[in-house]
């Protein structure tokens, strides 16, 4: 890199002092940050519009030093980058091989140079992306397309390695694609997206893309996998570095499981996911449905243990329950059914 600073000081070295100024402030080639037309235009005070003409004038001069070997062994490197990824790559992960935004900045400054360069600005399907074939974005989205509708379907999160495994079954030889221009080409995309673990899914799942304190709880008990107690539900959201700022409260965290019916209350201030099969209720709405659900008349040890599967009580909970009269009923075999109207 300390190569690509030096050569981008010989191309600027011919330009005007202002012209320099103007094109070294709109790329931050010297700040991190890189400023607007309007800005640098009242420094000088000159029209937006004069200021895109000076840095248009500069950089169609370095355009004529850059047909140099030297400088053409830059654009073959990061046209070797581009090659490997499918012919496109995600700008910010592009750059991010450079370890400061002012090199990054510069890294930006050669990309717009070079003639195979085009850029892709964001937008509301792509984030921002580099290519040297626009039909590339062509497969990607056909690709990315393919992907949605199946996290739609499948409704399960995947590794990289298992999108390239689908890629290669259902494609076949319809597209060739390597490991990381297929990773290249479903990262452009905003309605897929990576988790914490590195893992594919929509962007819209808060397992993906957690929003608020009750989706970052959904997330710690789906990592989990188990009934937790609104205090652990608050510790795994900080373990897990989900909270940005301050740490996950456990008063906040019990409020937003309360109130959310994805979660479900199975003991005391324990919480379960509704999708794994726990119904909502007292320990007596769950009697009444296993009795309701059974058909037939349960013995007590029958009721019990369904009852246990549902909830985190003891089992004299369910017997004191079992002994409202006016819910339910015993037979002379000691079995229990719901008490009729």
């Amino acid at each position: 890199m300390d190569n690509y600073q030096k050569l981008y000081h010989y191309l600027l070295k011919n330009l005007s002092p202002r012209t320099r100024n103007v094109i070294e402030r709109r790329f931050g080639l010297k700040k991190d940050e890189r400023e607007t037309l309007e800005l640098i235009g009242e420094g000088y005070g000159i029209c937006r519009e004069r200021v895109r003409q000076i840095e248009e004038e500069g950089i169609n001069i370095i355009k004529n030093e850059i047909k140099k070997p030297v400088f053409q062994e830059i654009f073959k490197k990061f046209e070797n980058q581009l090659k490997e990824n499918g012919d496109l790559k995600r700008e910010d992960l592009l750059l991010s091989q450079f370890s400061s935004a002012r090199l990054q900045n510069q890294a930006l400054f050669w990309l717009t140079l070079g003639s195979p360069f085009s850029r892709h600005s964001e937008n509301e399907e792509f984030y921002s992306f580099w290519t040297i074939d626009p039909g590339s974005l062509t497969v990607a989205q056909k690709i990315i397309n393919y992907f949605t509708d199946r996290f739609k379907t499948k409704k399960e999160l995947i590794s990289p390695e298992q999108s390239f495994e689908i890629f290669q079954k259902d494609f076949k030889s319809k597209i060739k694609l390597n490991f990381n221009a297929l990773l290249s080409y479903l990262e452009i995309s905003k309605k897929i997206e990576k988790n914490s673990e590195g893992l594919f899914g929509l962007a819209e799942w808060p397992e993906v893309t957690p929003r608020g304190v009750k989706d970052k709880a959904f997330l710690a008990l789906k990592k989990t996998g188990r009934p937790l107690h609104f205090t652990e539900v608050a510790k795994m959201i900080n373990r897990l570095n989900l909270v940005s700022k301050n740490s996950a409260l456990p008063q906040t965290v019990h409020n937003e499981l309360i109130r959310d019916p994805r979660f479900v209350l199975v003991g005391r201030g324990i919480y379960a996911l509704k999708e794994w099969g726990y119904f909502p209720g007292q320990v007596r709405d769950i009697v009444f449905k296993v009795l309701k659900d059974s058909k037939k008349p349960l013995s007590k040890k029958e009721i019990i243990e369904k009852v246990l599967s549902q909830r985190l009580v003891k089992e004299n909970t369910i017997l004191l329950n079992l002994q409202n009269k006016n819910y339910f009923s015993k037979d002379l075999q000691g079995r229990y059914t719901i008490k009729e109207a």
